[in-house]
């Protein structure tokens, strides 16, 4: 009996709220309006980082800032989609295709549950395979109960692409 190969990936990305209030806030490509923006070096985007990094762990590449690190100038105000984009080349490069991902984005606030499919249909449509996502509350507990920042945590499966 044969198996396909398969790898999982574990990727967690998290990023404090700004105090800048024109910078937006970003979550799987979707910006919700009126909501404080997250400070990092692109649009910091923790969804999309967070499956960047599990799809790069699981095909053996490293992580995140060892391709797209946060003192490059080049990567300055990335669109993180466009960086997960880039990532999916290479991990299709390495002969390997995306079965599934999950993510879970933990944060006191915003409420999420509005933007959670908007966020997983593009997720999907972008990487070419179902993307879950799912919103925990930290229950006021710690820097992300007292609403100082956004995780997210996603796992990625992925399969030898024998095409």
């Amino acid at each position: 009996m044969s198996f396909p190969q398969l790898r999982i990936g574990l990727g967690l990305d998290v990023h404090p709220f700004s105090s800048v209030e024109q910078r937006p806030l970003v979550l799987a490509g979707v910006h919700l309006e009126g909501e404080r923006g997250l400070v990092g070096h692109s649009d910091a985007d923790v969804v999309a980082h967070a499956v960047a990094d599990a799809l790069l762990g699981a095909a053996g590449l490293g992580d995140l800032g060892r391709h797209f690190p946060d003192d490059s100038p080049q990567h300055l105000g990335a669109d993180s989609l466009a960086i997960l984009a880039s990532v999916k080349e290479m991990v299709e490069a390495k002969g390997w295709r995306l079965v599934n991902a999950d993510c879970t984005v933990v944060a006191q606030t915003p409420r999420l549950s509005p933007y959670l499919d908007a966020m997983s249909a593009n997720l999907s449509t972008l990487i070419g395979a179902p993307i879950s996502l799912k919103a925990a509350s930290p229950e006021l507990l710690g820097a992300l109960g007292r609403s100082e920042g956004i995780a997210c945590m996603a796992v990625a499966l992925l399969v030898a692409d024998e095409r």
